[in-house]
């Protein structure tokens, strides 16, 4: 049974994820440190680009686990996160024991909820799966129900399919929780969780990142790009760009053969960074009154 490495402390977390290309703060190495010394779910707040979905995905390539993702949406239920019955598969088993002349009907039955018929939904294939990291994804958009069907999944790391029995998981699986704050979720499944608020980053290590991710991006467009969206964020936006946005931004100008920030350039690619007309609008006052280097 593969394990999970026994990391001595954060600094061990932080290297490990920097190698998969993930930069982390001082509080984020000592969050994800303690969740996976203490097996407890982190739930990850901020605003959408600013790296909690990212983080599931650098810690599950750091630790050489599979990576399981529920996408919460509204209306989400247990069926949809847990398991289902294959039921075309369980009608075609019926038709062909009885055209061979199945009477059995105990048997059969027992037939039809055979494990082979259940399919396992991203809750239940995490804690089957070990070692592995359970990524649930913008929480915020599931109701009340299923916020409280988490919460004793999590709190127990089994879950009971009746017609097979208590599935536990031999090693609970690291659970990255996120949430863009839509809607505030319960106190009783956060106080379940260690909780890690995310910021934009400041200019220095949002430039790090952009150059760890794009390491063919020049320097000076790098730098450029990171510092116009730094003053984006400070311009009383319906939506401030996250990090991803800076990433996309500096990619799309890279594509275009730029090795620094034009602003004809930063005109025509503004939809990389930013989604709402109002803000583009903001956007391009700001930029029609930066001169070009």
């Amino acid at each position: 049974m593969s394990r999970i490495p026994d990391f001595k402390e954060p600094d061990d977390v932080r290297a490990r994820l920097e190698e998969t290309g993930y930069l982390v703060d001082d509080g984020l190495a000592m969050a994800c440190f303690l969740a996976l010394r203490l097996h407890r779910p982190l739930f990850c707040e901020g605003d959408a680009g600013v790296g909690k979905t990212a983080l599931a995905t650098a810690l599950a390539e750091a630790l050489g686990a599979p990576l399981i993702r529920l996408q919460c949406h509204e209306g989400i239920d247990a069926s949809q996160a847990l398991y289902d019955w294959d039921f075309p598969r369980q009608l075609l088993h019926l038709r062909a024991a009885e055209a061979a002349g199945a009477v059995d009907a105990d048997r059969l039955e027992g037939e039809l909820y055979d494990r082979r018929f259940l399919i396992a939904r991203p809750l239940l294939r995490a804690l089957e799966t070990c070692p592995s990291v359970l990524l649930i994804d913008e929480i915020d958009r599931a109701d009340d129900e299923f916020e409280a069907f988490l919460l004793e999944l999590l709190s127990e790391y089994s879950v009971t399919v009746p017609e097979l029995g208590t599935v536990r998981a031999r090693v609970p699986p690291v659970v990255v929780l996120t949430s863009n704050r839509t809607r505030e979720v319960h106190d009783a499944l956060k106080r379940r969780c260690l909780y890690h608020w995310f910021e934009h980053p400041g200019f220095d290590r949002e430039l790090a990142i952009v150059r760890r991710r794009l390491p063919g991006v020049s320097a000076r467009l790098a730098e450029q790009v990171t510092a116009l969206v730094q003053t984006l964020r400070s311009a009383d936006l319906l939506k401030p760009p996250g990090v991803a946005e800076t990433i996309d931004w500096a990619e799309a100008l890279d594509a275009l053969g730029a090795s620094e920030v034009d602003t004809q350039r930063a005109l025509a690619t503004l939809g990389s960074v930013l989604k709402y007309r109002e803000d583009a609008e903001r956007a391009r006052d700001l930029l029609a009154a930066r001169r070009d280097p």
